[in-house]
């Protein structure tokens, strides 16, 4: 089993010692019927392998559409370039935004279980659908007639947009689920399962890499080379496949009950510390207003301690000599529990640590953009064979598959040999490295610009946009594999911090905070793309980008991010300096 070696190392060091636990979780987990649930039979290890199955499988679907439609959009539908790309660029936000609806229907309502079931459906019929628009005549566009090509008609169209928006509400909210759904195997409680959690993080992420990698070479060529209807159909299978593994491990699953809305405990907060605008807030937080129950009065959260900053919404738990006259202690909207309170306070603690991780996401960003640009320019001939540009993205993914092992297997135990932490490092340290090495990323791709223009200018190219300038495409893969290097500490740091750090009511709504960053990221990097377009452009200058890339200064808008993520660096230590970590109360 994956971990056993780390919890073996961990037990012959003494870091942690033999568990003498009751034979029931302690995080307040239950079996799907809602009754308590043993440990020794759920959970852990036995139940992870259907969740990483599901999400390959799942993401092998998702990228077999994603990765192409573009394509799809210009050779069959017949867009426009920039139609085109502004369709995909509003469908894949739409996919980082449904996460959300996904995250309050699972904390609120359904659980996190129900929530993928009903919404695997909606998937499954939105991959059901792709394949009918390239088989069914009245949903498939004419081909083109020499140079003429028709416009697909409005039943086309909208067989085609239902189709995919169905998957963009499906993937989403699914991805935030299992994500959440798959941590929630392992007891907080439980040393030895805690620290087994950090593993599932790092081989989450490599199954996911392992089906996009999957997908964008297999499906992509089927799609173009042996026809549409084909590759769709495969993406559909493996849809059903995913959903199947996932349900397959049902009786081996470890369940966490829905609390409320997490907005609306929110907002309560906030309306009982106003009311209490003038109410004096104890020196002894003891006074503090807790249900005496060993749980919390939020269904399936532990209590949480309380902490001494924004003492303001400490408020919202101050008994007011009307609250002591009245015995009413049971409406939220004036009266809220400490742990209420301190999930307020956790967002707030969270949110700049969140803010600053956005920029990571630009720097993401620039592989489907800037680096394919430069690439465009470069000979990309290998022997008889033509690499596309866009096709290097793939070492990217290949980096995570290559160093997603060594860092579980090899660099956690030697770092925790000099750090003393059973992870190797904190989730704030990780993520800290990971900024780190995406500045590499872009001086990488700013060296190889800057090669680039000197071959251009050596070889009298600066102004003809038809020949390719001598220098190979391959020069770009450190830059990519750099990028990939620090998704391995970034990505993964953060989607582990968002789930320790969150309360346990609102662990999907957390999940979903993390997807949402990448969203940002495609909106920040658009802006920054504008505003450098329209202050280089000035005076009738060619600016940093412009369409013949050797008259531009590419490597100046590289240097430009680097110099932007150094000074969020900077911010990022400091906040993440300041931080305090939730603690529960012990049991």
């Amino acid at each position: 089993m994956m971990g056993s070696r780390e919890e073996e190392r961990l037990l012959e060091d003494g870091t942690i010692k033999n568990e003498s636990l009751g034979p029931y979780t302690g995080d307040g987990s239950v079996d799907i019927h809602g009754s308590p649930v043993l440990r020794h039979n759920t959970g852990n290890w036995r139940a992870c392998p259907f969740i990483l199955r599901a999400v390959c499988c799942e993401r092998m679907a998702y990228y077999g559409i994603s990765t192409n439609l573009v394509t799809y959009l210009t050779k069959i539908l017949h867009e426009g370039n920039a139609s085109a790309a502004q369709i995909v660029t509003t469908w894949q936000g739409t996919c980082c935004l449904t996460p959300l609806l996904g995250a309050l229907l699972a904390d609120a309502y359904w659980g996190r279980y129900w929530t993928i079931a009903a919404f695997s459906a909606v998937y499954f019929i939105g991959m059901g659908v792709l394949p009918l628009s390239t088989l069914v005549s009245a949903f498939k566009p004419p081909s083109c007639a020499g140079s003429i090509c028709p416009f697909a008609s409005p039943a086309q169209y909208a067989s085609f947009f239902f189709g995919i928006y169905l998957i963009a509400l499906g993937a989403g909210t699914i991805k935030v689920c299992v994500y959440s759904f798959g941590v929630d195997q392992f007891d907080d409680t439980s040393p030895t399962e805690r620290m087994k959690k950090s593993s599932f993080f790092n081989w989450l992420y490599f199954s996911n890499n392992i089906g996009a990698c999957v997908s964008s070479m297999l499906l992509v060529w089927i799609q173009d080379n042996a026809g549409w209807a084909l590759g769709f159909g495969i993406s559909t299978v493996f849809m059903v496949i995913a959903i199947g593994s996932f349900f397959s491990g049902t009786v081996r699953y470890r369940f966490q009950k829905p609390g409320g809305s997490p907005l609306t405990r929110m907002c309560q907060v906030i309306v009982a510390s106003v009311r209490k605008l003038n109410v004096k807030v104890p020196y002894d937080s003891s006074l503090l207003f807790e249900v005496p129950d060993q749980n919390s009065a939020i269904p399936g959260s532990r209590k949480l301690e309380h902490t001494d900053e924004f003492t303001f919404l400490d408020k919202a738990a101050t008994v007011s000599d009307f609250d002591a006259k009245s015995s009413n202690f049971s409406d939220p909207w004036k009266l809220c529990t400490v742990t209420q309170v301190e999930e307020l306070k956790i967002l707030f603690r969270v949110f700049p640590i969140w803010a600053t991780l956005i920029v990571l996401s630009i720097v993401y960003c620039q592989i489907f953009s800037t680096f394919i640009e430069q690439g465009m320019t470069l000979d990309t001939r290998l022997g008889s064979f033509t690499i596309p540009p866009a096709s290097l993205s793939i070492f990217v993914m290949i980096s995570v598959i290559f160093l997603v092992p060594i860092y579980d297997l090899i660099f956690v135990p030697i770092a925790w040999k000099c750090t003393g932490h059973e992870r190797g490092f904190s989730e704030l340290q990780r993520m800290r490295i990971g900024l780190f090495v995406s500045l590499f990323s872009l001086a990488a791709a700013a060296l190889v610009e800057i090669r680039r223009l000197e071959i251009a200018r050596a070889n009298h190219l600066v102004y003809n946009t038809f020949t390719l300038v001598p220098m190979s495409i391959f020069w770009q893969i450190p830059q990519y594999f750099l990028v990939g290097a620090a998704e391995v500490f970034t990505y993964i740091g953060q989607t582990e911090f968002f789930y320790d750090q969150s309360p346990d009511a609102m662990r999907s709504l957390y999940s979903a905070l993390s997807l949402l960053i990448s969203a940002l990221g495609y909106y920040l990097n658009s802006f920054i793309l504008t505003i450098v377009i329209a202050v280089t452009k000035k005076g009738g200058s060619p600016g940093w980008i412009p369409d013949n890339l050797n008259e531009g200064h590419l490597n100046y808008f590289f240097w430009l991010l680097a110099g932007l993520s150094l000074l969020n660096l900077v911010v990022y230590v400091a906040c993440a300096g300041r931080y305090k970590c939730k603690k529960v109360v012990s049991r």
